[in-house]
């Protein structure tokens, strides 16, 4: 813990006189009685540090070129005594060495910047040139303060320690730690890939409700909220595909949205409780379409963020490119329990499977959900190489077409990668009878206590009875395919503010 974290929360007649935030405020205040403004509204910039790092790159050392930038950005570094002072300056593309000399600002503005401190904002306004060290530099002829900070930069704000203020103090995180800097900037590379990838393929963009009257388009916990004008609660979108589906039903024939879901579930290592994701649906398609589309995104994405499909994960080699495989999800059960696990078996054999490999398992569940958990829980972490897990229950698969000739699995994939899922895919449902009864299930399954059931959606079955043209449909976890991409092993580090636990650990009223 810094001196200034020790006494920050200190009434102001109880801290030291070298408090470092009430030496920062005295100064803060000394340039209003001066008559200046420590926090100005404008500065015109016309050069970055990256910019000029590369345009003279091949500067000699002692050489000046002569030509006067506006550049600016936050003091990161201060050195220097006497007649020169040396500051690092960073600003949004990388950083650049500030070569301060009293001789060309004069001794006021020269103590002026001396009284700087590590974490202020400046605007400079000199000469390019580089030190006989060889150090690229701006020399000033003015410095003009453009916002005073008055917390001192943390001197250390590395390590699984910090972990937790890294997240909560995201703004100092991207201060002291320029790597996550690059995450982000990957992330946001990896989003336009996709966007665009998806429009190269006919897909046009849309927009759908945030706030829906009835919870579906997934099986989860929705989040509630109440809407006073109406006087009736609404649910935080669980997932789009819905309303995604009924644009189907309108005319068009290849949609998507990057949207932002919301799910009150648990918090770990790859769940938060809004995220991102892509949902996309093609009329005239199946599942076969939609493997070759997702693949395409996957692909998409790698080379925009690593310039390459192969790439290692927590030290694993993962190889994006090439034929992914797939399997169906009896298979791989089977495989893993060393025996039959189709639908083939009892339930009560089922069960049994169950409880000899230690899985729990509700009474109400059929033979569907204990296969799935099964799946669950011995299957999906070993799946690293992609494969597509194909033909899930009937069960667990409420909005996809059921299988020809197999009533008890569906038209449904799930991409498996490093053992983790990244994206769902299904021929999608458009028999509004069918619909409609698997409805009810979800409605009977709420009532009998299973919170993450869906909700009847009658305006929806209203929809297919006007006719939804076959077609494939998709979702794909945006967050999870960054971390994939920048090999980190946290959601929460591709999240710039993640959702956190309150600070103390005790809920404010």
């Amino acid at each position: 813990m810094t001196e200034s974290n020790k006494t920050e929360n200190l009434p102001v007649e109880d801290r030291p006189l070298d408090d470092p935030i009430l030496v920062r405020k005295a100064k803060r205040q000394a340039i209003f009685d001066a008559g200046d403004e420590p926090y100005r509204r404008r500065y015109d910039v016309d050069a970055h540090a990256a910019e000029l790092a590369e345009r003279y790159a091949d500067l000699e050392d002692g050489a000046d070129t002569g030509v006067t930038v506006h550049v600016a950005g936050r003091v990161i570094a201060k050195r220097g005594q006497g007649k020169v002072c040396f500051l690092v300056l960073r600003d949004g593309t990388g950083e650049i060495q500030v070569f301060c000399r009293i001789n060309a600002l004069g001794e006021e503005a020269y103590a002026a910047v001396k009284d700087l401190d590590v974490g202020d904002w400046i605007g400079v306004e000199g000469t390019v040139l580089r030190t006989r060290r060889g150090e690229l530099s701006v020399a000033p002829g003015t410095v003009t303060l453009l916002s005073k900070s008055l917390r001192p930069l943390p001197e250390k704000f590395h390590g699984l320690s910090d972990k937790e203020t890294r997240y909560r103090q995201r703004y100092v995180d991207l201060v002291m730690n320029p790597e996550v800097r690059d995450t982000f900037q990957k992330r946001f590379k990896i989003i336009s890939a996709i966007r665009h990838y998806a429009e190269e393929q006919g897909f046009v963009e849309v927009e759908t409700p945030m706030l829906h009257p009835i919870p579906g388009g997934a099986t989860a916990r929705p989040f509630i909220t109440h809407h006073n004008a109406l006087d009736r609660d609404f649910y935080l979108r669980i997932a789009p595909e819905l309303y995604l589906k009924r644009l189907l039903v309108g005319g068009f024939e290849r949609v998507f949205e990057l949207n932002r879901s919301f799910r009150n579930e648990g918090m770990d290592l790859r769940h938060n409780p809004e995220f991102t994701m892509m949902e996309a649906y093609q009329a005239y398609t199946d599942l076969d379409g939609m493997k070759s589309f997702v693949k395409g995104i996957v692909t998409t994405a790698a080379l925009a963020a690593c310039g390459t499909t192969d790439i290692t994960y927590q030290g694993t080699e993962i190889h994006l490119g090439g034929d992914w495989e797939s399997r169906t999800m009896v298979e791989l059960v089977s495989e893993a329990v060393g025996e039959d696990a189709s639908f083939a078996r009892t339930l009560d054999e089922l069960r049994a499977l169950c409880k000899k490999h230690d899985i729990g398992y509700e009474d109400s569940w059929g033979k569907g959900k204990l296969i799935n958990e099964l799946y669950d829980e011995l299957v999906e972490e070993t799946l690293i190489q992609p494969t597509f897990v194909c033909e899930h229950p009937l069960e667990t698969s409420p909005l996809a077409k059921k299988k020809l000739g197999d009533p008890d699995v569906t038209d449904r994939f799930e991409l498996l990668i490093a053992g983790r899922e990244f994206a769902n895919a299904f021929s999608e449902l458009n028999d509004p009878v069918d619909q409609e009864e698997r409805f009810a299930a979800q409605v009977a399954a709420k009532a009998a206590g299973d919170d993450e059931a869906m909700g009847y959606d009658e305006d929806y079955i209203r929809a297919l009875e006007y006719g939804m043209p076959p077609a494939g449909g998709m979702g794909i976890g945006i967050d999870r395919l960054v971390m994939l991409l920048t090999d980190v092993p946290s959601i929460r580090d591709v999240l710039l503010f993640p959702h956190m636990r309150p600070e103390g650990g005790e809920l404010r009223q």
